[in-house]
Formats: structure tokens, C-alpha cells, sequence
């Protein structure tokens, strides 16, 4: 089928993901897949081989594909890497920070959430004493970007903090790997989790892990349930050349190989972050012009999503801002920050700074609230 014949999208999606993508992505989806042919598990073996070379320079990891959403492959790591006698720091400084707080409650395991805040970084100083005091801390977890606001926590610094005292670094780069450069090692990770649908621009459907292989092989036996048991699935993968525990996503993961090509071909992450950078430059400067104000400063902003202040006017309705601009061809998404109000704007997916352009000047033109009033917002 000729990319010409898939449909035009009506709009383009602004949100951290699922995000808009290509029509060669897309198209890649339109073949149907047997989960035991040969031909469909070496795709998965190159997607986890490709996986680790945009992860780490170094030798010696690995990756494994989780069925799910994101929060799927999150709590895969968390049930499955601390041992029994494990406990647990989160860093937290929004909603996804919690989340990982969360899974953990549920696992029973036993955990420490330092949450900073939704407006302020990771309190470093209190993470090093935190650590020094609890013994019992066996491992940290930070999200690297919390699309709760567009923070991108400072992971290197964390990173070298937690193996410094010893214990092992999950970080979460669901929304920021693919798009914002750095090397695993690096920055000290153990264990690296993203998804297919962020930026490296593939649609919903899987999430991944990259690990060092003697970390996952110490995961041998601590997993707390049967479908996300992190080991059991990268051994199947390992052994088996490929092969998933249970159905796996085909669509999906034909559709992510494609977006890796396509990446290559846009010249890698490095390339793309600058596209990311010059989309969030032109938001920022085009809401700036129009009275918006940043959630952020910018020293704590991400290029992959960004908050701004609603508007205090007495009329304005985010449903209604959301159809006026949605009806013009872009959709955005809510605030998620609990005591401001707030709606956020993605720069991320199959989105160019000329379609960033045109979406400030529809902005423009649907601040239905403002129209014949000024500058009074």
C-alpha cells in the first residue's frame, strides 16, 4: 500500500505521546505477523540490539521489550529487581514520580518517597543524608522528564550520588530517551525504562528496559507476578532468539522499527533533540508574545513537553481553548499540576518547527476570551 492512500491525520497531536507519527510508520503496520516466524523475531532481536547502541557505548547490556503501556514496563523493574530484603528511594516531583511510590506500596515493598515538590528539582543534600541514615536502601528511582510540568530532573548528579552510597539507579526516561542525549553509564544507571510511543516517535503498545545482562540475570527469581516478571521475559527473549512469554504487540513493534530507521535517517539523537529544542523555542517565544506565562524556569525546563499558566480571564474554558484549536488542526493537552492551573503543549513526535509556527499563530487566534480586549489576560 502506497503512503499516499493512508489518510491525512485532522490534526496534530501535542501531547507527550502517543504523539503524531509518520505514514511510513504507520504503513509498517499494515502487514499482519506470526509471533513464531523467524522473520518477525529477528525484527524484535534488532530493535533490542538497536535499543542498547542509543542507550550506552559500553559493552555488556542488554534490552528486553514489556508488553503495556509505559507504567507497565516501570512496574515490571520494580517488582522484579529488588530483592525481598530491598527497599526503595523515589525521588518524586510529580505525578509519575509517585506513580513508581505507588507500585511499589502495592508490591508491599518497602519504600521512602522524597517528593520536592511539583516546581522544584530533587533535594540532592536531602537524597545524601537519606541514604546515610537508611542502610536499608537498596536502591533509587528518579524520572529523568516529568511530563507532569516538563522538568527534566538532573540524573547524572543523582546518579552520581547513588553509586557513590552503593545502591542500584532505576531511572525512569520514559518520555526523554530518543530525545534528549545521554549515555546510560554515564549517568550511572542501572536500569534504563522508556516506551515505543515517545521519541523515538512509534505508537502505543510495548515499553523496554536496558540493563546491564549480569543486572537482569540478578533478577533470576525475585519477580512478584507472572506477566511482568522482568527476567522471565528477557531469558524467553535471550534463548529463544527473539520470542516473547506471552502474544506480543506485532503491529506495534514493526511500527517502532521503522521509527529506529527513521531516526538513523534524521541523524540520530543528537539531531532530533535539536529539532525538540527548536520546537520548544518557537512555543515559548510565540505564547510569550501572546501574555502566556511558563509554568518553569528555564533552567528546569525540558524541550520534550511545556506547562504554561491559564489564563486568569473570567471567560476563559480550557474545553473551549481545546476545540478552538483543535478545530484549527492541533491538540493539546491538560494541566496535570495539582494546586496551579495549568495546560501543557508537547514539542515532541513528527512535528517540524513549521507546524510549530502555524499552531502559535492558531493560538493566537483562538484566545476567544481576549478578542477586541488588548493585552489583559
Amino acid at each position: 500500500m502506497m503512503t499516499s492512500s493512508i489518510p491525512e491525520n485532522p490534526y496534530l497531536l501535542l501531547t507527550p505521546g502517543p504523539l503524531s507519527t509518520t505514514k511510513t510508520v504507520k504503513q509498517a503496520m499494515l502487514r499482519d505477523w506470526c509471533t513464531w516466524d523467524d522473520d518477525y523475531n529477528m525484527i524484535v532481536q534488532d530493535i533490542r540490539a538497536q535499543l542498547v547502541s542509543l542507550a550506552t557505548k559500553t559493552e555488556g547490556y542488554t534490552a528486553v521489550l514489556m508488553q503495556g503501556s509505559g507504567t507497565f514496563s516501570v512496574e515490571s523493574v520494580i517488582t522484579s529487581v529488588l530483592p525481598d530484603h530491598g527497599k526503595l528511594l523515589v525521588l518524586a516531583n510529580g505525578a509519575y514520580g509517585q506513580r513508581i511510590g505507588k507500585i511499589a506500596e502495592k508490591a508491599k515493598i518497602p519504600t521512602i518517597v522524597l517528593d520536592s515538590g511539583e516546581l522544584n528539582p530533587p533535594d540532592l543534600n536531602l537524597l545524601t543524608k537519606t541514604m546515610a541514615t537508611d542502610p536499608q536502601i537498596t536502591h533509587v528511582a528518579v524520572v529523568h522528564c516529568e511530563t507532569t510540568t516538563g522538568m527534566l530532573n538532573p540524573i547524572a548528579e543523582i546518579g552520581r550520588q547513588v553509586k557513590d552510597a552503593g545502591k542500584t539507579y532505576i531511572v525512569d526516561a520514559m518520555s526523554s530517551f530518543g530525545g534528549v542525549p545521554f549515555d546510560m553509564v554515564d549517568v550511572g544507571a542501572d536500569f534504563l525504562i522508556s516506551s515505543a510511543n515517545k521519541c523515538i516517535q512509534g505508537v502505543p503498545g510495548f515499553g523496554f528496559i536496558v540493563a546491564g545482562t549480569a543486572a537482569i540475570e540478578s533478577c533470576a527469581g525475585r519477580g512478584r507476578t507472572l506477566s511482568l516478571d522482568l527476567f522471565d521475559q528477557w531469558n524467553t527473549m535471550e534463548k529463544q532468539q527473539g520470542k516473547w512469554r506471552f502474544t506480543s504487540p506485532t503491529h506495534t513493534v514493526r511500527a517502532f522499527k521503522q521509527a529506529l530507521t527513521e531516526l538513523e535517517r534524521e541523524g540520530g539523537i543528537e539531531v532530533r533533540h535539536q529539532r525538540y529544542l527548536e520546537n520548544h523555542r518557537i512555543l515559548v517565544q510565540g505564547m510569550k508574545h501572546s501574555g502566556f506565562r511558563c509554568l518553569l524556569d528555564d533552567k528546569d525546563q525540558s524541550p520534550i513537553i511545556t506547562a504554561f499558566h491559564s489564563p486568569t480571564h473570567p471567560d476563559y474554558s480550557f474545553p473551549r481553548f481545546y476545540n478552538e484549536l483543535k478545530s484549527k488542526g492541533f491538540v493539546i493537552y491538560p494541566g496535570k499540576v495539582t494546586h496551579q492551573d495549568t495546560f501543557r503543549i508537547g514539542n515532541i513526535g513528527d512535528v517540524t518547527p513549521l507546524d510549530m509556527e502555524r499552531l502559535v499563530e492558531a493560538i493566537a487566534d483562538s484566545m476567544y476570551w481576549d478578542r477586541g480586549q488588548g493585552e489583559s489576560r
